[in-house]
């Protein structure tokens, strides 16, 4: 049964969410928001770097996915998320987890079918996959949808694989 992590960086909040993912189901593990206040910022990508470790070898995932940076109105503030996912990219590689990256067109088109969905579209169908009893945290919700994002890619890649593999037998 693969676990997958998720990732939604952020310089002052970072999501993340843990599932597993067997026989085609999806099954909530844990999902929460590092709150890094305002600090100073290098100080805060430690941090970043030391909760993510953190959290890899308490729910120990086989996988990550993490979530691509796009370009904000201010340039600073793309740099800033910049490195912040590098910082908890560090911390995933380093534990030698395989790290997929995602746009966030692509996580909401995933999981609403449409990559323009709301926030709180992405929040509900959150909830409704994984059966929770109220909708998560904004930004764990970002992570846990990223996670799922990445069971439904995983997923639909393994089966195109194997469609591919009975084709190329039926040919020969």
């Amino acid at each position: 049964m693969p676990r997958i992590i998720g990732i939604d960086p952020g310089s002052r909040i970072t999501g993340f969410g843990v599932v597993d993912f067997e026989g085609g189901r999806l099954k909530y593990v844990q999902s929460g928001c590092l709150r890094l206040g305002d600090g100073d910022f290098i100080a805060r990508l430690k941090t970043i770097f030391d909760e993510v470790s953190d959290l890899v070898r308490i729910y120990k995932p086989d996988q990550a996915a993490i979530e691509q940076v796009f370009m904000h109105r201010n340039p600073a503030s793309a740099l800033k998320l910049g490195q912040a996912r590098g910082a908890a990219i560090c911390a995933l590689v380093g534990a030698e987890l395989p790290v997929s990256e995602y746009m966030p067109a692509e996580v909401k088109q995933a999981l609403v079918g449409k990559g323009n969905a709301a926030k709180s579209q992405v929040g509900h169908m959150v909830q409704a996959l994984l059966e929770l009893p109220g909708p998560p945290q904004e930004d764990a919700a970002d992570a846990l949808a990223i996670a799922i994002c990445h069971t439904h890619s995983a997923h639909t890649l393994a089966r195109l694989g194997g469609a591919r593999a009975m084709r190329r037998g039926r040919l020969r």
